[in-house]
């Protein structure tokens, strides 16, 4: 790849994909034909990512990025994962805007109450197995 910058971007994306599916997701990298960019991976569930590792960090630019590949996508919500100079994978930042992530959390917040009523003790388990996860 001739573009430095184009190769660094491509790597992190790789990055991302990799470290994503190590924890049991299956996202893989998306190549962008025409004007209508779909962001940079899919198979993060709801949502698209749009991947950046930059000098220069921009949130507004890069959190409208990701909320216009999002609805490109057709995903509810877009994140941006930006890059930590000089940091692991997982030290990096997931980006987006407040209202994105009310909607998010309103979302989780009736899944949660939905999978309490039809099924209790599942969402017990569940719950339980995230509190030690953290």
């Amino acid at each position: 790849m001739s573009n430095p910058n184009k190769a660094k971007g491509t790597r992190y994306e790789s990055e991302l994909r990799d470290y994503l599916n190590d924890l049991g997701f299956t996202v893989r990298r998306v190549v962008q034909m025409g004007n209508k960019d779909q962001g940079d991976l899919h198979g993060y569930p709801l949502h698209i990512i749009e991947a950046k590792n930059v000098k220069s960090i921009d949130l507004p630019s890069f959190v409208r990025q990701a909320d216009r590949e999002a609805i490109n996508a057709g995903e509810p919500f877009g994140v941006a994962f930006v890059k930590k100079s000089r940091g692991a994978t997982g030290d990096g930042y997931a980006v987006r805007s407040i209202a994105t992530d009310v909607r998010l959390v309103a979302r989780l917040r009736d899944m949660e109450d939905a999978l309490k009523d039809a099924d209790f003790d599942r969402w017990c388990d569940i719950d339980e197995e995230h509190r030690e996860a953290s």
